[in-house]
């Protein structure tokens, strides 16, 4: 599948935005954090990726009812879903200047991923958390993703690089007061 970047202006997949919010204190500190121990921009990159993996439970794993959406409230609550943990990935990788975009697949519902860039191409990325049957991979060597949409199934990949969250997304996320409320208004489609 060819990623399809929705702007060409590179610039747009460094910004910050209420979502991504990597000017906050809080992403700003534990990017530092992360940096420090890494050697160069790919092994940051990894670093972060692995953190929001492992370190934020998806909400839906480990039962938390709060629902987060917003980069900081991710790393400052320790929890999120798919898209909540795309954003905090993003900001980490966003505050060392690494150019990240969010992008999407239709498993029924929408489950968010981000895309980072190196070396002139994009590299989908999925931070959602590992759990039995999932095991999701930092690589810039070919995918390793949670899920491979069945498209027999009806099933796809959205081959859209967006710079900020997709509103429809984000307006799910905004709108729940908790997280059994946001599993029946998951959107099925962008």
């Amino acid at each position: 599948m060819q990623l399809i970047q929705e702007t060409p202006d590179l610039s747009a997949y460094l910004a910050a935005g209420e979502a991504i919010d990597h000017h906050h204190p809080l992403v700003r500190e534990t990017a530092a954090r992360l940096a420090a121990g890494a050697a160069d921009s790919y092994d940051y990159a990894r670093a972060a990726f692995e953190f929001v993996r492992d370190a934020i439970p998806h909400s839906q794993d480990s039962g938390d009812l709060r629902v987060t959406w917003r980069a900081s409230d991710v790393l400052e609550q320790g929890t999120g879903i798919c898209y909540a943990k795309a954003h905090a990935l993003a900001a980490l990788l966003r505050a060392e200047d690494i150019p990240t975009a969010l992008c999407y697949q239709n498993l029924g519902v929408v489950h968010g991923l981000v895309a980072v860039r190196f070396d002139g191409a994009w590299h989908r990325q999925d931070p959602r958390g590992n759990k039995p049957g999932v095991d999701a991979r930092f690589s810039l060597d070919g995918e390793r993703l949670a899920f491979v949409p069945d498209a027999a199934s009806g099933e796809a990949d959205c081959p859209v690089l967006y710079a900020a969250p997709h509103p429809v997304v984000l307006n799910a996320l905004e709108a729940a007061p908790d997280r059994p409320y946001l599993w029946r208004t998951l959107p099925t489609a962008l």
